[in-house]
């Protein structure tokens, strides 16, 4: 059983109250809130355990390693890979996007060399690919989403052409929710000798999650999502995939051996993991990961999905409303906009006065709002910790918007 009650006592800030009025959050798809046992891990972290790790002898550097180092099994555990060494340590998916980029595909695409992507990607799964199209003459090539904001797999498969060398797609947008069929395009991409990265910034956050199954090259998440803290993530890469990457960043652990004429580089991960890390951080998102999986990924995705169907069903109630990208396989994240002038930023700044946090803007995914035909939107976006209480919550706030607004 999810017990939502015992959940919410976890997260100290839901108790806490703005303007007045019970916080109701529902911008988890920008950060999620951090349970109790995060909050004691890092401050622990910083109070009573603190030392840089793999470099000293001494007590507290062996504590501060070992516990930095589990991270990576429980990581492994998490992802579903098949070893530990896949998973790189990175600051978030915006990093672990930019070391595939710089790392491996910058060695193997050359001008005239496609990379396929989707409207559906945020600007961290997108700027990377501009830097290779300035710098070395990499195409992109776009696959356009379904009217209702869907990702076909069959569209992504359809543009992989012989000059493709690299396909890099969300597994659910972090606009609308919309889930993306990345094993059968991964699948698809292996068949052809092409490489793939998924961003699974708010994927794995919703539902398990595993490598071998889905089959690609390189996964991405960021722990800042995952009830971690900031500035934590990690990115799988494939064994094979490591074999053709090299060092994006140098010093610190990342090498094996240097004089003034020759360097020799540490074996992976550690290779790809220049410079002291964020070891606090880490250890944070190693017991983040470890709460959600104590409740069960299975057991919170089926409260999202109740909180997901019990939200489209009230929203879709709203005339007046317009959802956008409401597909049907989706996660719990809407965007909408109002019929008439009401802008984004006004509707946000009304629910931020009765306690309700969500997000107005173009969610660092232009090339979507574009396809939208808008230039930004409101984005709820639901977490373990939300109610359907609070879905009436949002309801009452919007429909006092339109009221003001309408």
């Amino acid at each position: 059983m999810f017990d939502i009650n015992a959940v919410r006592a976890e997260f100290p800030i839901l108790a806490r109250q703005v303007h007045g009025k019970n916080l109701v959050y529902l911008d988890s798809g920008a950060s999620a809130q951090k349970p109790q046992v995060v909050i004691d891990a890092v401050t622990r972290g910083y109070a009573q355990e603190y030392s840089n790790v793999h470099r000293g002898l001494h007590y507290l550097s062996n504590l501060a390693t070992d516990k930095y180092e589990s991270v990576r099994s429980t990581l492994q555990r998490f992802l579903g890979a098949a070893h530990d060494d896949e998973v790189l340590f990175t600051t978030g998916s915006t990093h672990g996007m930019n070391l595939v980029s710089y790392a491996w595909a910058a060695q193997h695409l050359a001008a005239g060399d496609e990379i396929v992507l989707s409207v559906l990607e945020h600007h961290a799964n997108i700027i990377p690919w501009h830097f290779l199209r300035e710098r070395q003459g990499v195409v992109l090539k776009w696959v356009e989403c379904e009217a209702d904001g869907s990702l076909d797999a069959q569209r992504v498969i359809e543009a992989m052409g012989p000059r493709t060398r690299l396909v890099a797609v969300t597994h659910m947008s972090n606009v609308t929710g919309a889930l993306v069929d990345v094993k059968t395009i991964c699948r698809a991409a292996r068949e052809r000798g092409i490489a793939t990265c998924i961003d699974g910034s708010q994927a794995a956050v919703h539902m398990p999650v595993n490598m071998v199954e889905i089959g690609c090259d390189f996964y991405a998440i960021t722990g800042h999502k995952l009830y971690g803290p900031t500035a934590s993530g990690a990115l799988y890469a494939r064994r094979e995939r490591q074999a053709e990457m090299r060092p994006f960043m140098g010093g610190g652990d990342m090498i094996n051996h240097v004089s003034r004429d020759e360097v020799s580089y540490n074996v992976p991960p550690h290779k790809f993991e220049a410079g002291t890390p964020g070891i606090v951080q880490m250890i944070g998102l190693g017991v983040a990961i470890d709460y959600m999986q104590s409740l069960g990924m299975e057991a919170i995705a089926a409260h999202e999905a109740d909180l997901r169907d019990y939200a489209r069903s009230r929203l879709r109630g709203l005339n007046w409303l317009n959802l956008q990208g409401d597909c049907a396989d989706k996660g719990a994240i809407f965007s909408f906009t109002m019929q008439g002038a009401a802008h984004a930023h006004d509707i946000s700044t009304i629910l931020d006065r009765r306690g309700i946090a969500v997000r107005a803007g173009h969610h660092c995914a232009q090339p979507l709002m574009q396809f939208l035909g808008v230039t930004a939107t409101c984005r709820a976006s639901f977490a373990m910790y939300n109610t359907r209480d609070e879905v009436d919550a949002l309801v009452s706030g919007l429909e006092l918007c339109h009221e003001l607004l309408g």
